[in-house]
């Protein structure tokens, strides 16, 4: 295949160039319509490029297969068999991919970190989750995805399961032993579903951690938005082997997807594939020389641990890191992630991709350069030097894993859509929570309907939201009530 192409970016030139005029939407007609002091804002491309893509980028037949053809160039880019754009984030994609392999009251193996959405499909789809333990670090207070072994003896237990799906990389960076994970599956004929939404860039570099499509996986759901060039939303799913038809993948896509999708994001998904198979390597090679040269500067600062594979990776522990995500524990400055987070924005301008009650984590992409870099390390010693200003810090109550582990009691759709109440905290204790509470980010809920909830979940969460922590989909943001099911 001519990877030199890009059929969305080259169907929008020609678009143009022929002057077509739209009696379609979008209604702002090329951005004539649109106020001017939006225009001021956003920029008249914007509005120039935002097309229908049938009757607009392609005739009303969608005979030029334009898209068709910018998914099997990403497909090639990246050893899969089939490719599938989302212009509604891997939220969607994922979602699409367990219906694919799961249907109402079916069992599907998840690992416990697995991400809101994950939790969404379920509440929507009625799929038995068989929850498969992450492998936590004691010391740190981390969950690192569960391992080959704990999914081996999921499955002894529910051999009935049809298929299993992981989370790797983490937010945190930290990569489970995929190939292996796939073989369990593979000796019983199962799917496996890898969640690689931190993961758009691994395919392109060899000093990163192997990608699911290499490791055997079934269908890997990607979020260029996070780690490429993609406009936010802008997602792809991956296909390879037989044990899910494309057709039955597509058409899960269809149920939930939109169909007014984004050329604007297709476009941006195009050319990134371009991107990355001509300069992917170079430009990952830059990035990777900074992250090695940020993380020795940073481990310098007073009062800052650096986490390295040393710490991440191991027995009991991850199988990988992505040296990309610089995570930063900064527990000996005596203050919470979500303080320090929040004076770095303040002060400097810089905003932080994690906070949790002990680190600050720093994304890096092929974007960044010695002068972001510099930013960063800049606005680091300055909140180390100012960190007397942010104690005492508010202690967050982290419960052991087995005190986290909650008994799943109810679907979760049955929880959700079922009868509730809204109790005081203090009354949740024992009840059965109907609805999601998730830290975010990064967005992996502590609680999920149809678990019974316990003191030490309810105080973790009381706790963290006094010290900064943000549970945004719950009912009451503040935790001071909680949704519950209402039990006969």
């Amino acid at each position: 295949m001519d990877h030199s192409k890009a059929p969305v970016l080259e169907a929008l030139a020609a678009y143009h160039a022929e002057g077509q005029t739209p009696f379609t939407p979008p209604g702002h007609k090329q951005g004539r319509g649109a106020d001017p002091r939006v225009r001021e804002v956003l920029g008249d491309a914007v509005f120039h490029s935002d097309v229908l893509a049938t009757s607009g980028l392609d005739d009303r037949m969608s005979s030029r297969g334009i898209l068709e053809q910018a998914q099997a160039l990403m497909a090639d880019a990246v050893g899969a068999d089939h490719t599938f754009f989302s212009t509604c984030g891997s939220s969607l994609s994922v979602k699409s991919a367990m219906l694919s392999v799961a249907g109402p009251h079916e069992k599907l193996l998840v690992g416990r970190d697995a991400h809101k959405s994950v939790v969404s499909g379920l509440i929507l789809s009625g799929i038995r989750p068989i929850w498969v333990t992450p492998q936590w670090d004691p010391r740190r207070h981390l969950a690192h995805p569960p391992s080959a072994e704990a999914f081996e003896a999921a499955f002894a237990e529910h051999p009935d399961a049809k298929g299993a799906l992981v989370t790797t990389p983490t937010p945190y960076g930290t990569c489970s032993d995929l190939a292996a994970i796939a073989q369990v599956c593979h000796r019983r004929g199962k799917p496996l579903i890898v969640d690689e939404a931190w993961g758009a860039h691994l395919p392109f570099h060899p000093d990163l951690p192997t990608w699911a499509m290499d490791a055997g996986a079934d269908v890997c759901v990607t979020s260029v938005h996070k780690m490429g060039s993609g406009l936010e939303q802008g997602s792809v799913f991956h296909l390879q082997g037989e044990l899910i038809q494309p057709e039955v993948l597509k058409s899960r896509e269809d149920l939930l997807g939109t169909t007014s999708a984004s050329v604007l994001l297709y476009a941006a998904l195009d050319g990134w594939r371009r991107q990355m198979v001509e300069h992917g390597h170079a430009l990952y090679d830059d990035a990777l020389a900074l992250a090695a040269s940020l993380r020795t500067r940073i481990a310098r600062i007073d009062g800052m641990h650096v986490h390295g594979p040393d710490d991440f990776c191991g027995p009991g522990r991850a199988a990988d890191m992505d040296p990309l995500q610089i995570i930063i524990d900064i527990t000996a400055l005596g203050t919470t992630g979500y303080r320090a987070a929040d004076w770095m924005r303040e002060h400097h301008q810089v905003n932080l991709h994690l906070a949790d009650h002990r680190r600050i984590s720093a994304q890096l992409t092929h974007a960044d350069d010695e002068h972001t870099g510099q930013t960063l390390l800049t606005a680091l010693q300055d909140v180390a030097a100012h960190a007397g200003e942010l104690r005492p810090a508010e202690q967050v109550e982290v419960p052991d894993p087995e005190q986290l582990r909650l008994e799943q009691v109810l679907l979760p759709r049955d929880a959700y859509f079922g009868p509730t109440e809204q109790v005081p905290w203090e009354k949740a204790v024992g009840r059965i929570t109907a609805e999601m509470l998730t830290p975010y980010p990064p967005g992996i809920p502590a609680a999920l309907p149809g678990e019974r909830l316990n003191t030490h979940v309810v105080h973790y969460l009381r706790t963290g939201i006094d010290a900064g922590m943000v549970v945004p989909d719950a009912a009451d943001t503040e935790v001071k009530s909680v949704r519950v099911a209402i039990e006969d």
